[in-house]
This record gives structure tokens, C-alpha cells and sequence, in this order.
């Protein structure tokens, strides 16, 4: 039975990212030697990391006062990175909160500041995006997170904003283009769209660093990693190295329009299907649904365990929702063929036909 992958994160990899990752494990670039054991300053490696960081700033289109990191931690680390390196004792950061994971950004921010919470969609369980919000004057710099993963909304416009904006893509990086310039530090967890578990990318504007009085750790100090071009210590080697794979991967097939094409033809199909079967349910507002991870219901919670059941008897992998919320959740991330959201909603198509 084929296996159709709707994992949350880790995700789906490209087919050809993981042949090539396993051959590389056994032989990398013909050296003899494996990935997971060619040293982190070897020519070898700085060329993977070249091109890992040249890929980057080509798909996003970055000017040259960017800077582009592969570090240590996932992007919960980021959550107390980002304020350590931005905001000052007695400063103030704007934060929205969309969802768990804005919430536990700011969480770890005030630690290091005072955050002023702008925008908190908590009142409708978060299945909305704020819109129209201010922003404080003073404000530092105001912190999204573009797709909430486990509520199942997404950021379609960007706030307008004269703080230094500060994004987390964990989960929809690299899905559509935008003018990633309007950012002045983005993060993100590469075990979505861009790798494997195990590296966090972040790209800096280099004008918002170097401000802050308090010490800062060296391992945490961006500037720091930016002087050793990613290798202060040593880097998730072949984490790095499947980043660079995908991302070579995203540019043979087209690139951030080609992407967010094959994005929006298997969201669209999805919630079609959601819409016309009135046995489902999506309580996320239109206008804010994800792309990236669709979040829905049975309309009697009594089919829930039925329909999981059936998923996972059909080779539907990681629908079922996040503890948090429950429910169903499909995600839909750059590797995964729109065959596999087409057969599992055909897979719900037949579930009402004998359940509504």
C-alpha cells in the first residue's frame, strides 16, 4: 500500500532529495567518505553551505544587507534568539498572538523586554488573522508568525509597519513568492518545506544588529555566527546538507511561483471537497485558511475516531489534529504531489456517502 505523507514535521522530502541524501550517507560527491563524517571546515562542506546560502538569497531575492545563518535549536529557539539580539532592558516589542506558537514567542521575549501583545485572536480560538492592529511607536520591531501551523491559518497580507518586522516561516517558507525584503529578520525550522529536522535558518538585516547594551552570550549573538559564516561550532552537517538539496530541489522545478502554483491547486482542492460534504467542517475563516495545513472537523465528533480510523487503514500519514485542538489536519507542503490530497479526498468523498 503507498503511504501518502500529510505529516505536520517532520514532512514529506522531495524523492529525489532523499535518494540523493542516501547515497551521500554512503558516498559523498565520490570522497570516499560519508556525509555524516567529512569534517564541518573541509572544502567539501563550505561548498554545500555556498550553495545552501546562495540559494536562499536567490529565491528570496535578497539584496546584499542580508545575511543568511544555519544554525543549531529549530525555531523555538529563535523565540528567545530574537529578543536577546533585539530588544534592550526596559525596551518594548510588539508580538501577535495567532496562535501557539506566537504565544510562546512572546512568552520567551518578555524576558528580555516588555512585549506589547497587538494583535490576539484567542477571543475565536484563533481561527482568524487580526487585521487593522497598532503598532506602538516605540516598538522595537513587531514579531508574526506567517502560517499557524496548528490552528490552520496563514498571513495572505503582510501589516504594514514602520517596526522593523520580524517573521517566523517555519512553516511556509519557501511556498510562494513576496518581497522578503519588507523583513528584517526571518526564521525558520527547516523540517517542513526547506529539509530535514535539525537546522533552524535565519536571514538578519544586518542594519537591525549591533544596538543592544546587554551582554550577549556568544553562541547566541547573531553577529557572532555572521563573522564565522555559520561555523562558530559545529553545524547540523547533514541537516545543512538536505537544505541545500531541497532548495536546489525549489529551483529546478520552477522556483516561488512554480511553488505556490502547486500550493494553491492542492489547498484549493482540499477545502473545495471540506465545503461541499457537510459531514466535515472548517471553522478557520475564509479569507485566512491555510495553504500550508488545513485544519477541520466532522460536523458529529462521533465520526472523528471513525474517520481517523479509515485514514489510517488507507495510508493517510499525520491527519490527525494537534492535541491542542483536535480535529483533522492535512498538511500540504512543497514535496507533496497533488495526487495524494486528490486521493484522500475522494478517500472523504466516500466516507459521507455512507456516513451523511
Amino acid at each position: 500500500m503507498k503511504l501518502h505523507n500529510f505529516n505536520s514535521g517532520p514532512s514529506i522530502l522531495p524523492q529525489t532529495v532523499l535518494e540523493q541524501a542516501s547515497r551521500a550517507i554512503l558516498n559523498f560527491n565520490d570522497t570516499g567518505l560519508s556525509i555524516l563524517e567529512i569534517g564541518h571546515r573541509t572544502a567539501w562542506f563550505q561548498e554545500v553551505l555556498n550553495e545552501a546560502v546562495s540559494s536562499v538569497k536567490q529565491l528570496m531575492q535578497l539584496d546584499d544587507s542580508y545575511e543568511v545563518l544555519f544554525l543549531h535549536g529549530g525555531a523555538t529557539t529563535q523565540f528567545m534568539q530574537v529578543p536577546m539580539n533585539l530588544l534592550d532592558d526596559g525596551e518594548t516589542a510588539a508580538y501577535c498572538d495567532n496562535g501557539i506558537w506566537g504565544k510562546k514567542a512572546s512568552k520567551e521575549a518578555s524576558l528580555f523586554g516588555n512585549i506589547a501583545v497587538v494583535a490576539d485572536s484567542s477571543d475565536k480560538n484563533h481561527t482568524y488573522i487580526n487585521k487593522g492592529f497598532t503598532v506602538p511607536a516605540d516598538a522595537k520591531y513587531l514579531h508574526i508568525t506567517t502560517n499557524n501551523t496548528v490552528e490552520g491559518t496563514q498571513w495572505h497580507q503582510f501589516p504594514d509597519t514602520n517596526a522593523p518586522l520580524v517573521a517566523d516561516m517555519s512553516s511556509d517558507i519557501f511556498s510562494r513568492p513576496m518581497d522578503f525584503n519588507r523583513f528584517s529578520l526571518i526564521y525558520a525550522g527547516a523540517q517542513k518545506n526547506m529539509g530535514a529536522a535539525g537546522v533552524n535558518l535565519v536571514v538578519i538585516k544586518k542594519e537591525v544588529l549591533g544596538k543592544i547594551k546587554r551582554p550577549i552570550p556568544t553562541i547566541m549573538n547573531y553577529q557572532k555566527h555572521i563573522e564565522a559564516g555559520s561555523l562558530m561550532n559545529t553545524p547540523p552537517v547533514f541537516a545543512v546538507y538536505v537544505s541545500m538539496l531541497t532548495l536546489r530541489w525549489i529551483i529546478e522545478q520552477g522556483g516561488l511561483v512554480e511553488m505556490e502554483k502547486a500550493s494553491l491547486a492542492k489547498s484549493a482542492l482540499l477545502y473545495n471537497t471540506i465545503d461541499s460534504l457537510p459531514v466535515f467542517k472548517a471553522n478557520v475563516a475564509k479569507e485566512d485558511r491555510s495553504h500550508m495545513n488545513a485544519v477541520f472537523f466532522l460536523s458529529d465528533p462521533a465520526l472523528e475516531a471513525p474517520f481517523l480510523d479509515l485514514c489510517k487503514k488507507e495510508g493517510m500519514i499525520g491527519v490527525k489534529g494537534y492535541r491542542t485542538v483536535g480535529g483533522v489536519r492535512v498538511s500540504m507542503y512543497n514535496a507533496l504531489p497533488l495526487e495524494s490530497v486528490q486521493i484522500f479526498c475522494d478517500l472523504m468523498k466516500d466516507f459521507a456517502s455512507r456516513k451523511g
